[in-house]
This record gives C-alpha cells, sequence and structure tokens, in this order.
C-alpha cells in the first residue's frame, strides 16, 4: 500500500455571516464540516463538487493560509502546526485567491520568490528556464503582470506556485482561465510531476480532467466528503458525471 504522505482528521471551518444575514442561532456558515481525507505520496488526488461546496476551503486549510476552527492536519504522520515553516518549504499553492502585484514580470517574481525560499541562484535560474519554456512563459517573462492575458497570467501562477520544487502541490482550479493547448500542457505537466514522484492534490468541477488525471478521488458536497476513494470505485462501472449525480440527487432528497 502506498504511503499515506498527508491526512486530514476532521478539519472544520465556519466563517460568521454579514450582519443583515444573521438570524438567532445563526450567525455563522459551515463552510467545511469535518471532513477527514487521505492522500497518498506519488498520486493525483482531486476534490470534485459543485460551487461552494467547501473545495477551496479544504485546500486553504490543507495549505496552511487558514486555521481549521476544528480538527488536524498531518503531513508525514506530524500535525503540520508543530513545524509550519517546514511544512510551508515542501508544498506548492496555487489559487484563484492569490493574485499577482501587476506592476511586476514574471521573471522578476520568479527571482524574488526564489530568494524568499532560499534557492540558490543557479538552481533558480534552471528552474525557471524550464517552467518558462514548459508554458510557454519565454515571450512573456518581461511583461508586467497587468499587460498578459488571464491565461498566461494563470501560467505564471503555475510557474510561481512550483518556484521551490515542492513534495506536495496544491492547486485550485489549476486549467481555470486557459484554452484548449494551455489546459493540455497544464495536464501534460501535472502528469510528468506524478512522474517525478510529486504528489498532487487539486480541485475542479471538470469530469473530464479528474478522470484523465488523477489517481483518487474525493466529493465534497455542502462541505462534507460525501465519498471518498480510487478513481474506479468512485465511478461505480459508470461514468464520474453519473456518480456524481447520484450521489448529488441522494443528499438532496435526504
Amino acid at each position: 500500500m502506498e504511503k499515506i504522505l498527508l491526512r486530514s482528521e476532521a478539519i472544520t471551518k465556519r466563517f460568521p455571516l454579514p450582519r443583515k444575514e444573521r438570524k438567532p442561532g445563526r450567525t455563522s456558515l459551515l463552510a467545511v464540516d469535518h471532513v477527514s481525507l487521505s492522500i497518498r505520496k506519488g498520486e493525483i488526488y482531486a476534490l470534485l463538487g459543485p460551487n461552494g461546496a467547501g473545495k477551496t476551503t479544504s485546500l486553504r486549510m490543507i495549505g496552511s493560509l487558514i486555521a481549521p476552527d476544528e480538527g488536524s492536519i498531518f503531513y508525514e504522520n506530524r500535525n503540520i502546526n508543530e513545524d509550519l515553516k517546514g511544512y510551508r518549504s515542501k508544498i506548492g499553492f496555487l489559487t484563484a485567491e492569490l493574485k499577482q502585484d501587476g506592476f511586476f514580470t514574471p521573471d522578476y517574481l520568479f527571482d524574488f520568490m526564489s530568494e524568499l525560499h532560499g534557492i540558490p541562484r543557479e538552481v533558480a535560474k534552471e528552474r525557471k528556464e524550464m517552467l518558462f519554456q514548459e508554458f510557454g512563459i519565454l515571450p512573456f517573462r518581461d511583461k508586467k503582470i497587468d499587460a498578459l492575458s488571464s491565461g498566461m497570467k494563470q501560467k505564471a501562477s503555475l510557474a510561481l506556485a512550483l518556484v521551490n520544487d515542492p513534495e506536495l502541490i496544491i492547486f485550485d482550479e489549476p486549467t481555470n482561465g486557459l484554452d484548449i493547448l494551455g489546459a493540455k500542457a497544464v495536464e501534460d505537466f501535472l502528469r510528468s510531476l506524478r512522474d517525478k514522484g510529486r504528489t498532487i492534490l487539486l480541485s475542479t468541477h471538470i469530469f473530464s480532467l479528474v478522470e484523465k488525471l488523477c489517481d483518487r478521488v474525493g466529493i465534497l458536497l455542502e462541505g462534507r466528503l460525501a465519498v471518498e476513494g480510487s478513481l474506479e470505485e468512485v465511478r461505480g462501472g459508470g461514468t464520474l458525471e453519473e456518480s456524481f449525480f447520484s450521489l448529488l440527487g441522494e443528499r438532496r432528497d435526504a
């Protein structure tokens, strides 16, 4: 059995409701409700769910951007709170909520992030050339972020998320905003990362992406993990889309 690299134990997150939306006994929104999942070393794991299911909030907790109100997260059987700096040095995180400063260029930002991570200049230079080539950023490396298309901004974000050559890569909608060619380049690169032994956790609502890329799947519905297992187990003999809407129908009928 593959080694469990990361697991969450009953992580829960609530957000205060705006004052106008509060009612007696209801002052907060339960975004993630006791989610326990496990990610194995060297696999691509997908969190699948509709908008508002809790995917991004779950990834933000796993990425240590926000702390769970309840529950714990373990990396290599160690609570991440015991050494947050060490944990963060081993992960790469990309979410649409993380914005780049539009005044700077991809080239400058990559060098800046490399320095923050303490990466030697020659290593950083080699890694930058490889990633910029992989994502087609080279012709745009010296253009300001504000001057780039949305797809090129996404590619630059992907490169920056990988600046420290992370062991665990967390992507929230990695192909969002990309055209067909850009999405294909990202898919191929994620496969190559898995082949190199990297572990990838991604959230998405795109069934075809999960079926092409992912080894295991967790389906989030209304903040809860409805099912988790291998792609074959979750599909249950049908398509992933059929399984998803069957679960969704059961939840709504309950």
